[in-house]
């Protein structure tokens, strides 16, 4: 995402012009604890960082790890990003060698993307602990893998990675390693506060040093250890950084980054930049509550913008005052990020949202009150029963159909059980069976499989595979669970979501129910359905 900022403010007016927004949720968010993304799951995530409107979308570090480089590989051939320039993520070449004989710095070339994105060492003994090198040759490195680079037809930025506490040893090196990144053509060198320690009036007051020492484009790369991430990033930008850098919900290792969504809707919400386009920014609560379920992080309600308790208020003076003005008890409009003021514990959809979700599904529903007054009323009581639809949208596709009765019936399920067979040495061994009538015949099928789920899903398609071999196409790539009260214990209610793809695109259906098996049966029967549909399969 860059623009020409009109921002009312002297300082921010001189100083941003084409400011870069950078997301790099998909290789510095995904070293969050607990966190682990399938390729599928990186390629689901850029599309949606895509739809916010970024500029750049780092896509992880291709030849240092197999998923990385299958993901830039897969990239190639499936990804279609509308506004975003994928960039690959990498180092310096090895001490005393030549980039054009590095074979991960080759790897960044082979990965395809436009844009380099290297980490270099700026901190003096990083340099001789960590790569136990001389403060010369790592200036060489940063140099020659740059040049390398460049010369071979790539847009390059570096991380300058410690930045912030190497400036404070060594001012004179630190400013060193940016000038060497700069004149051999880096188009931008990010200050990185890798140990997330510093605080917004250090990190302005060393941005401008380095912008009034040096002639480089600067930005910004900020983690979170002092709570100051997103500060700090705004501090750098009011002090003349051009290029900020975070993930979607503030993902990352220990206490995580700045929060990507945070940060663009400060800049523009609050300091007059026109970064995305507004039905962008729109789009930012979804995109939120979607990438959270696709990482199978629980949304923080509690985030900025974006949570679902941002705008909530509860009964007595505030709902008696918002009811006059609700900007008495709101700093800003939370429909322009897509979110909305609650008076009620639960989420609440609008008409608005569901319309717009049938628009992208092309379903004009103009005109049609009544059916989106009922359509609406689904929505929010299958919510409160623990549904979403946020990163379920086939799901919500089958729901539409319904109220316009074009649903189409494929089969009748009859009855479905699994049964686990645990062995003494310590294998289980998973047997459904599923009775189901279809193409006017009852079928009786087993499958076996290494979970219920994978037993399930081998018995349904065993007794549909005759009536319907359009089926040999689909296939089951992603599963997530999610206990919805976990204070209710083994008694909560579960939720699955079931990612299904048919070779061209992907999908994701989503099932509630008192347990895993029963909520996985119902997201597996609707990622079918809907396959058939996609694929405008008649029924038999």
């Amino acid at each position: 995402m860059s623009s020409t900022t009109s921002t009312t403010t002297a300082t921010a007016s001189a100083m941003l012009a084409d400011l870069h927004v950078y997301d790099t949720t998909l290789r510095d968010g995904a070293q969050q604890e607990g966190l682990n993304l399938s390729v599928s799951d990186k390629l689901t995530i850029a599309r949606q960082i895509d739809d916010l409107g970024v500029g750049f979308i780092e896509g992880g570090w291709p030849g240092a790890n197999p998923k990385d480089t299958e993901f830039f590989a897969r990239a190639q051939r499936e990804l279609k990003l509308k506004n975003a320039t994928l960039a690959a993520f990498g180092a310096t070449r090895r001490a005393d060698g030549r980039a054009a004989d590095d074979q991960l710095v080759r790897a960044l070339l082979d990965s395809g993307a436009p844009v380099v994105t290297l980490v270099a060492k700026s901190h003096t003994r990083h340099v001789e602990l960590a790569l136990r090198t001389t403060l010369a040759e790592n200036l060489a490195m940063i140099r020659d893998t740059v040049t390398f680079l460049r010369g071979e037809g790539r847009r390059v930025f570096v991380d300058a990675e410690h930045f912030f506490d190497g400036y404070h040893l060594d001012r004179d090196y630190a400013l060193e390693c940016v000038r060497a990144a700069a004149e051999s053509g880096a188009e931008v060198i990010a200050l990185c506060d890798t140990n997330g320690g510093m605080l917004p009036t250090h990190v302005a007051d060393v941005v401008h040093d380095v912008l009034s020492a040096t002639s480089a484009r600067i930005g910004i790369h900020c983690h979170n250890d002092t709570g100051c991430a997103v500060a700090n990033s705004m501090a750098a930008v009011d002090a003349g950084a051009t290029h900020v850098q975070g993930t979607v919900n503030g993902y990352g290792e220990r206490t995580g980054n700045a929060n990507i969504l945070t940060v663009v809707s400060n800049l523009q919400i609050k300091q007059g930049m026109p970064l995305v386009a507004p039905e962008q920014l729109r789009e930012a609560t979804r995109i939120s509550h979607s990438i959270s379920e696709v990482t199978n992080v629980p949304p923080y309600s509690r985030q900025p913008y974006v949570g679902a308790s941002a705008f909530a208020h509860k009964a007595g003076l505030h709902a008696s005052a918002l009811k006059v003005d609700p900007d008495l008890y709101q700093h800003t409009d939370p429909a322009l990020v897509g979110n909305s003021m609650r008076t009620l514990v639960s989420d609440m959809a609008g008409r608005a949202s569901i319309e717009l979700k049938a628009a992208e599904m092309g379903v004009d529903l103009a005109g049609q009150p009544e059916l989106i007054a009922n359509l609406l009323a689904e929505v929010k009581n299958l919510e409160l029963q623990g549904w979403t639809f946020d990163a379920a949208d086939a799901s919500f596709e089958l729901l539409l159909r319904k109220h316009l009765h074009r649903s189409v019936s494929y089969f009748d399920v009859e009855s479905w059980r699994v049964i686990t067979d645990a062995r003494e040495a310590g294998e289980a061994t998973s047997e459904a069976t599923v009775k189901l009538t279809a193409g006017g015949t009852r079928h009786v099928a087993t499958g076996e499989g290494n979970g219920p789920v994978n037993a399930l899903d081998h018995a349904l398609r065993q007794a549909l595979n005759a009536v319907y071999p359009e089926l040999e196409k689909l296939e089951l790539v992603d599963f997530k669970v999610r206990i919805l009260d976990a204070s209710h214990g083994t008694d909560a209610i579960t939720r699955v979501l079931i990612e299904t793809a048919d070779g061209q695109t992907t999908w994701t259906t989503v099932g509630v129910a008192p347990n895993i098996v029963e909520a996985s049966w119902r997201a597996l029967v609707d990622g079918i359905t809907y396959g058939l549909q996609r694929r405008e399969v008649p029924a038999r």
